[in-house]
């Protein structure tokens, strides 16, 4: 098989996941981001943590690895450090990607967060949703674009796989991720159209802030995107995911879509013919049922058992899967989630199981660094 110079090798995989602070006396959503920071300048962990939007958040970003094994020991490397340094403060980190316990968060200072305060009103101030973004490397022209056209109908299994959101406010929402219902009140987050090519992508991005709603390019809010910072293609669907195994999963699987999408492309294969409508409504019921009741296949768009939908994702990347070695890893990573019902489910166990949401949330606190403690 001829490749091009930059797919001989492994693609590098690199994700940023988005932690809550909450309180370790009730797990209510403390406003410590900047305190964590000035606490992390000190060290190296002062190049990895970013502040989000909310004072209630802490985002990481792995640097770029090949192997799966090396993604997870950063993972749960950086989720340690930023244990240690939010403890440092008053504070635990948890890997939620809502709070389940009422929240008024607070916002950043910058410019830049003033302006989407501003612009977005409500819609920003309910943005306390802890993602988790995943990068894949490749060229970012003609393939990237390529791949992103072709990627759409698969991504929904993403969202249902690691669904982590269901309470909100206090409230069970009856979805298991409803961060992916609160982050589509963005105007410009969700599915998209087919490009075609690399200058249309770029004209249409360009279209969209020439609207005057979006401030810069950082808010095309795509469910995947060309990253307008690295060389790769950035896929945005994923809650961040309760344990570090589940994230490992969700990036395993995207770099193999990636890879088989992208030789879909070079060998001239047609953009699959799926409406943003369709898409809308595969994302929608990913979001609400999770990995326990039934989703879009993504080949008809026809509601069959969750399983039967992962089957699908993990035979249409087998290639790609067995190439790097993780065939194995993925098919035990879905039966898995399969068996538990996923980061939603853990949540609902526990507050069905007697626990207080606040309970819950410390509870989930203690899962998301578990790993970084030696074995009892």
């Amino acid at each position: 098989m001829t490749q091009t110079s930059t797919h001989h090798k492994t693609r590098t995989v690199g994700v940023e996941e988005e932690l809550l602070l909450v309180s370790a006396r009730t797990g209510e959503p403390l406003a410590l981001s900047s305190a964590v920071l000035a606490a992390a300048s000190g060290d190296e962990a002062g190049d990895v943590f970013e502040k989000e939007l909310h004072q209630e958040q802490l985002e990481f970003a792995t640097r770029p690895v090949a192997d799966m094994g090396a993604l997870r020991e950063e993972i749960v490397r950086w989720r340690a450090e930023a244990r240690r340094h939010a403890g440092s403060v008053g504070a635990q980190v948890a890997a939620l990607a809502t709070s389940p316990l009422a929240v008024e968060p607070s916002r950043n200072l910058g410019r830049r967060y003033r302006w989407l305060a501003d612009q977005f009103a409500l819609t920003a101030q309910e943005q306390l949703t802890g993602g988790c973004h995943v990068h894949v490397s490749g060229e970012p022209g003609e393939e990237g674009v390529g791949v992103l056209d072709r990627i759409r109908p698969w991504l929904p299994l993403l969202t249902a796989i690691i669904a982590n959101s269901p309470y909100w406010q206090g409230k069970d929402t009856g979805y298991a991720s409803y961060r992916s219902r609160v982050w589509y009140r963005l105007p410009s987050a969700g599915p998209y159209e087919p490009f075609g090519s690399a200058a249309a992508y770029h004209a249409r991005v360009r279209d969209m802030l020439s609207t005057g709603v979006l401030r810069d390019q950082g808010m095309i809010y795509f469910d995947a995107r060309l990253s307008p910072t690295f060389p790769t293609v950035e896929i945005r669907v994923a809650d961040v995911c309760l344990e570090p195994g589940t994230t490992v999963l969700v990036a395993t699987l995207v770099r193999a879509l990636v890879e088989t999408v992208a030789r879909a492309w070079r060998s001239g294969e047609p953009v699959p013919r799926v409406p943003v409508e369709a898409l809308r409504l595969a994302a929608w019921q990913a979001a609400r049922s999770g990995p326990e009741g039934r989703l879009l296949d993504p080949r008809t768009l026809r509601p069959v058992p969750a399983e039967a939908a992962f089957d699908a994702l993990i035979t249409y990347t087998e290639t790609a899967l067995r190439e790097t070695g993780d065939l194995d890893r993925a098919r035990a990573g879905i039966k898995d989630v399969l068996a538990g019902g996923g980061g939603a489910r853990r949540q609902r166990d526990l507050f069905e199981g007697g626990m207080e949401l606040g309970e819950v949330v410390r509870e989930c606190a203690r899962i998301t660094t578990q790993d970084a403690d030696p074995a009892e």
